[in-house]
């Protein structure tokens, strides 16, 4: 609801109440905002970094994509036009991403360096923490339900196999529960060149693992953080546990 400026001196900005103030605060109360689909609102930020480039119906590449839309950094994209690959180790979660976003390539498979077999620490279905890191595992107790033998493929093999394969890459994100660097090295990232890299990060000296918890120290220090940096990535931005990263082509332009 515009108004005059005009209209606005005389009967809005003023102590008096009135009847045009009253209806125009009415439509103040129910103004639709701006909706977010991720508990930290990166997928906010990252709807501004790709209008402010001006990418319109981009790729992405979630690996540990979890839920279609509930938390998703890429469901705001995908409602934008945008489509990509996106895998996960949970059947419910690639057979809801088969229902609710079609226009997808949905797999259900455990993503590694090479192709081969690992140990997957399963502690339950839809279980938020289950991992290929024994390092995670151990940090976490050793107390996953069981240890799964489970094939793996790298992230080239499942791009080379997809709809993808010759597309530009705008967005890659990695939320594996520690595993994030053995997915990395199964990715050329020379490439495929993505604009903006997110990746999950856990601290496991931390002792619970909250952002208030984060050392930057500890974060330069991580092999995660200089894998980035030596291939012409630049951190930008750290939202909870998501590591921002920028393509320094796109810095430089």
């Amino acid at each position: 609801m515009k108004l005059d400026e005009k209209i606005k001196n005389k009967y809005l900005y003023n102590a008096e109440n009135n009847i045009l103030k009253t209806i125009y605060y009415f439509f103040q109360r129910f103004k639709l905002v701006k909706r977010n689909y991720t508990v930290t609102g990166v997928d906010l930020l990252l709807d501004r970094f790709f209008k402010s480039i001006k990418v319109i119906n981009g790729v992405y590449i979630d690996v540990g994509c979890n839920h279609p839309f509930f938390n998703s950094n890429t469901y705001m994209l995908y409602r934008n036009g945008w489509s990509g690959i996106n895998i996960d180790l949970d059947f419910n979660f690639v057979d809801m991403f088969n229902n609710f976003r079609p226009g997808d390539f949905n797999k259900q498979l455990a993503v590694a360096s090479k192709s081969g077999e690992t140990d997957f620490y399963f502690y339950h279905n839809k279980s938020a923490i289950n991992t290929l890191s024994q390092e995670m595992h151990t940090a976490r107790g050793n107390n996953s339900k069981e240890v799964k033998k489970i094939q793996t493929q790298t992230l080239n093999s499942i791009i080379e196999s997809s709809p993808y394969a010759y597309k530009n890459i705008n967005l890659l994100t990695v939320d594996v529960e520690g595993f994030e660097m053995e997915v990395l090295k199964g990715f050329d990232l020379k490439k495929y060149c993505p604009d903006i890299i997110i990746l999950e990060y856990l601290d496991t000296s931390m002792k619970k693992y909250e952002f208030y918890n984060h050392n930057i120290d500890n974060l330069i220090k991580s092999d995660l953080f200089n894998f980035m940096v030596k291939n012409e990535y630049t951190f930008v931005n750290w939202i909870d546990s998501d590591l921002v990263f920028v393509n320094n082509k796109i810095r430089n332009e």
